[in-house]
C-alpha cells in the first residue's frame, strides 16, 4: 500500500497538466463559429518550458492567425521605435539630476550595460530603465539561453501565418516611452538602479507564480503596497484600462477564425485582467487541460 501511495504521489508532482494546466486557455461562444486559444507567456522563462505545456503546440497547429501586444511588420516600424526611443534635442539627463544622483545614473549605466552616458545619454529615461531592468533581471535570475518571448511569433512568420497586434505602432510608442511624464522617468531610472532588490524580489514572485499557474497572483503582486518596484499599481492601471480596449479589439479577430492569442501574463489575471474581461463580454474562457 505505501509503495501504490508513493508512485501516485509522484505521478501528481510529474503530471504537467497539474502544474501547468492554467496557463493555455479556450475562447469561445459570444456567436463565434471557431475555437480560439489564449497563452500566457512570460518573458523571462526559458523556451523549453513550452515543451510542458500540454496541447500548446497542437492547439497553435489548428488557428489561422497569431495575435500578440504588437506586431512589428517592417523595417520603417522598427526605425520608428528607435527614433521614439531618443530624447528631444532640447532635453539632457544632466539638468533631471543633482550632481551625485547623474554620477549614481551613469556608473551603473557603464557597469552594467557595457556602454557610457556618451553613448546612452541621448536616451530617454523609459528607454534606458527597460534595458538596465532587462540585463540586472538577466544577471539575478541566471538567464541563459532563449526565453519563449516571441516564439509563436517567429514560427508564424516562418511558416506563413499571419500576424496581428493588439496595439498599433502609435500605441506602442505611447506605452513604450511615453506614458510617464519625463521628470517620472528620471526619478524611476534613479529608483531601480538605487534599489535593484525590489525589482529581483518582484520578478522571481512573478516567475514562480507562472510556474505554477496561477495568473491571479500575478495581479495581486503588482497591484500589492508593498510593491515598490518599477513595476507598479499605476503601471497595472494603465494595462486594466488598454485591456478594455483589447477586448473590443479582439471581436473581430474572433470572428473571423481560429486565433492564437499570445500575451504577457501580467495582463491577464485579476478582475480587471483580459480573461475577466473577455468573461464579461460573454465569451467562454476556460483551460485547455482541465
Amino acid at each position: 500500500m505505501n509503495r501504490l501511495i508513493h508512485r501516485l504521489l509522484l505521478l501528481v508532482l510529474l503530471c504537467p497538466c497539474v502544474v501547468y494546466g492554467q496557463l493555455l486557455y479556450e475562447i469561445s461562444g459570444n456567436g463565434v463559429k471557431h475555437k480560439s486559444y489564449l497563452l500566457a507567456t512570460n518573458p523571462l522563462v526559458s523556451r523549453t518550458f513550452l515543451d510542458t505545456i500540454p496541447n500548446v503546440f497542437t492547439v497553435f497547429s489548428r488557428c489561422d492567425k497569431v495575435i500578440t501586444e504588437f506586431a512589428v511588420e517592417d523595417y520603417e516600424a522598427i526605425a520608428t521605435l528607435r527614433q521614439a526611443a531618443l530624447l528631444p534635442d532640447s532635453a539632457r539627463l544632466q539638468d533631471y539630476y543633482n550632481q551625485n544622483d547623474y554620477q549614481t545614473v551613469s556608473q551603473a549605466l557603464a557597469l552594467t550595460l557595457g556602454m557610457s552616458m556618451e553613448q546612452l545619454g541621448r536616451m530617454k529615461p523609459s528607454y534606458l530603465t527597460g534595458l538596465y531592468r532587462t540585463a540586472l533581471l538577466q544577471q539575478y535570475l541566471d538567464l541563459d539561453g532563449q526565453t519563449m518571448d516571441g516564439f509563436f511569433e517567429q514560427v508564424a512568420q516562418q511558416t506563413g501565418m499571419p500576424v496581428k497586434g493588439l496595439d498599433n505602432l502609435g500605441e506602442t510608442l505611447y506605452m513604450t516611452f511615453d506614458r510617464e511624464p519625463f521628470d517620472y522617468q528620471c526619478d524611476e531610472l534613479l529608483q531601480i538602479i538605487s534599489y535593484p532588490e525590489r525589482e529581483v524580489q518582484l520578478e522571481r514572485a512573478i516567475c514562480n507564480s507562472y510556474l505554477n499557474g496561477r495568473l491571479g497572483d500575478i495581479a495581486f503582486l503588482i497591484e500589492s503596497p508593498d510593491n515598490r518596484s518599477t513595476l507598479s499599481y499605476s503601471d497595472y492601471a494603465v494595462y486594466a484600462k488598454r485591456n478594455v480596449q483589447w477586448v473590443k479589439r479582439l471581436q473581430s479577430y474572433l470572428k473571423e477564425g481560429k486565433v492564437f492569442l499570445t500575451l504577457n501574463c501580467i495582463y491577464l489575471g485579476g478582475d480587471k485582467g483580459l480573461i475577466a474581461l473577455l468573461r464579461k463580454e460573454g465569451y467562454r474562457v476556460r483551460r485547455v487541460n482541465r
